[in-house]
């Protein structure tokens, strides 16, 4: 038996070069400060936008009320004008049911009071 000796691998001269473990990723979007401030000022815009759209809605709320204010005394004129039509349709009916009933008064209060009642309209649809 003979024995050769094999050699060992040796590194070459020099040695070999060394390894680079550390990671050198590229930086990636702007800072934590940076995002703060966006978001601090995209917040603060949208508030004074808020702002404004509440004085604008306040503005237009009153100018509501103070029409609605305005033409109470034009729907009241309405109103009052209907039931003096309704009235005199009423008696007109009244007149023409009670022309046989002797003593019969068209159009007298039902009730015994001074005080103003107001009558009662009743909607028949036929």
């Amino acid at each position: 038996m003979s024995t050769t000796v094999k050699s060992q691998d040796l590194p070459p001269e020099g040695g070999f070069p060394s390894v680079r473990y550390q990671r050198n990723l590229p930086k990636r979007g702007p800072s934590g400060a940076v995002l703060l401030l966006g978001v601090t000022l995209v917040s603060a815009y949208g508030l004074y936008r808020l702002g404004q759209t509440n004085l604008e809605r306040r503005e237009l709320d009153r100018e509501k009320c103070w029409s609605r204010i305005h033409l109470v005394p034009l729907l009241q004129a309405e109103i009052d004008r209907d039931l003096y039509r309704r009235t005199l349709a009423a008696q007109a009916r009244e007149q023409e049911i009670m022309s046989d009933v002797p003593g019969w008064k068209v159009g007298e209060k039902v009730y015994h009071t001074q005080r103003y009642v107001k009558p009662t309209v009743v909607v028949i649809d036929e």
